[in-house]
């Protein structure tokens, strides 16, 4: 069977350095590690001048990304960027401006490659208007079919007022929008055991269903298409107290949305990373087998490491429903046609 990866991430080879570029700090460089033939073979991140994470040439390299892709039987990506790179507490202007870097970036090696490659890109959603702005040449210059976007901005949780104009456009352009936890809480108590990873994760992209919901952000924009990541966290096998919230405590839980939680089960997207059949077999039964993807989390350890594999071993699940998941509902999502993938490079 193909398989279509919504969930992993790309950086470029290098960028600017952004503090010298906007004049303050905060901002994420790469440091690449090479051998003795001047090749690299890791490079190190760090965010404001503290190391972050490692990552392998498969972050970065199209040909390393492509022969892993391979050895699994991955016949397409969406790339997004690392959430990390999102950098929503930035001034606007220069937060656009690395948006464009990292789009004008993927949408090169989605050029080079368009068979295997689409695009989800990023936008400064700290300043919708330019977001918008961006939002707009992704899909109509860089032929992206979405984004990828936080879930949440800074204060505002995903149904702020301000949000949305940036929602509307998104749905007059058919724009798919990849929802991904950042920022997460790192508080005291978050402080073991990866916590803000494991438990933190779950929890932003559970308030960011949430907030879409109760906001009556999907009730104003019924033809919007919103994908979860990492099995729309704890949302699937929540959502029967979210309901009885709804019912039992409408003066808090129904002010800004007509229809009831429960009837968005069949509406929202997530991806299928859930590390568990059961977890899986109940995220289909709760969306719909027509409303999940495949998703890896590719190149990163808390990920899918053979993307897919989940999925087709599942004794759970019919043929017919994993064809779906692995390759058919990205195509749905992304309103992309097989076409585009069926021939060779």
């Amino acid at each position: 069977m193909m398989k279509f990866d919504m969930h992993n991430h790309i950086l470029p080879a290098s960028w600017p350095d952004l503090k010298e570029r906007y004049g303050y700090g905060g901002w994420v460089h790469l440091e690449h590690h090479t051998n003795a033939a001047g090749v690299a073979e890791a490079a190190s991140m760090f965010q404001d001048g503290k190391f972050f994470r490692k990552v392998e040439p498969n972050c970065w390299d199209a040909a390393a990304r492509i022969r892993d892709m391979d050895r699994c039987g991955v016949t397409v990506q969406a790339l997004s960027t690392v959430p990390v790179m999102f950098s929503y507490w930035a001034k606007p202007a220069d937060a656009l401006d690395l948006s464009r870097i990292l789009n004008d970036d993927m949408a090169k090696t989605v050029r080079q490659h368009p068979t295997r490659f689409v695009g989800l890109g990023t936008v400064p959603l700290q300043a919708p208007d330019l977001a918008i702005q961006e939002m707009t040449r992704c899909v109509e210059e860089l032929r992206f079919p979405g984004l990828q976007i936080g879930s949440h901005v800074n204060d505002w949780n995903l149904d702020a007022a301000e949000l949305r104009p940036f929602f509307a456009a998104a749905e007059k352009l058919n724009c798919a929008l990849f929802i991904h936890p950042w920022d997460m809480d790192n508080g005291v108590r978050m402080k073991k055991y990866w916590f803000p990873w494991l438990i933190g994760m779950p929890t932003e992209t559970t308030m960011a269903a949430a907030s879409l919901i109760f906001g009556g952000v999907l009730e104003e924009f019924p033809k919007l298409k919103v994908c979860f990541s990492h099995g729309a966290g704890s949302f699937p096998y929540t959502c029967g107290r979210l309901q009885h919230g709804y019912d039992c405590r409408p003066d808090l839980c129904a002010t800004a949305c007509k229809t009831p939680p429960k009837d968005f089960l069949g509406r929202i997207w997530a991806d299928s990373l859930v590390h568990d059949k059961d977890c899986l077999s109940l995220l289909v039964n709760k969306l719909g087998g027509d409303r999940i993807v495949l998703g890896s989390d590719y190149p990163f350890p808390l990920g899918e490491d053979h993307p897919g594999q989940l999925i087709e071993e599942s004794d759970l699940l019919e043929a017919s429903v994993k064809r779906k998941l692995l390759f058919d509902n990205a195509l749905d999502f992304l309103s992309l046609q097989p076409s585009q993938f069926h021939s060779s490079e």
